[in-house]
């Protein structure tokens, strides 16, 4: 159920793009952003920080590109996004005990997480730092040279997929690494 609440609002926007067009998806994902966060609270009495961070930058550039009519704004919206989260990790490289990604990957490995060296986490780390800086470019280049059909594509089956295939990639061969280590 919290993979269908967290696809939620990408789904509500490709449903109104295909119905009214990029302005009307922009609204009905603000909306369906604010939902997802009271949805968030109500189950779990909190929010998820990538969702708040998600929402925030939905409602900043959602409400420039309706107030000012500006498809570009929306557009910039998951490269903010992306270039945010690449910013996270490298930090996480010096602030706090752990990484980021240790922190994400770490809780599902469970106790064989203290199998895994810290150089180890060190360089998944980065890779992520790389990725989430790579798919922010990727967006720009797809938002400002391909149409707007194209990149609501990229944007809601590509980026989703590419994103899922890196998790589910790291976490085998962080798995595979974790049984010949122990």
């Amino acid at each position: 159920m919290q993979s269908f609440l967290e696809l939620f609002p990408l789904l509500a926007f490709l449903a109104a793009y295909f119905v009214d067009g990029l302005y009307t998806a922009t609204a009905v994902l603000m909306g369906a952003m604010l939902l997802l966060l009271v949805v968030d609270y109500v189950r779990t009495k909190r929010i998820p920080p990538m969702h708040a961070l998600s929402a925030v930058l939905v409602l900043v550039f959602g409400t420039a590109t309706l107030l000012l009519q500006d498809e570009r704004f929306i557009k910039w919206k998951p490269t903010a996004f992306f270039w945010l989260a690449s910013l996270a990790f490298l930090g996480s490289f010096w602030i706090g005990k752990r990484t980021l990604v240790e922190r994400l990957l770490g809780a599902a490995l469970g106790e064989q997480q203290s199998h895994v060296p810290q150089a180890l986490w060190r360089r998944l780390n980065g890779l992520w730092v790389a990725f989430y800086a790579a798919l922010g470019a990727a967006n720009l280049a797809v938002a400002f040279t391909a149409s707007n059909d194209t990149w609501v594509y990229f944007k809601v089956f590509g980026l989703t997929a590419v994103t899922f295939a890196f998790i589910i990639a790291q976490f085998v061969w962080l798995s595979r690494r974790v049984r010949v280590a122990t």
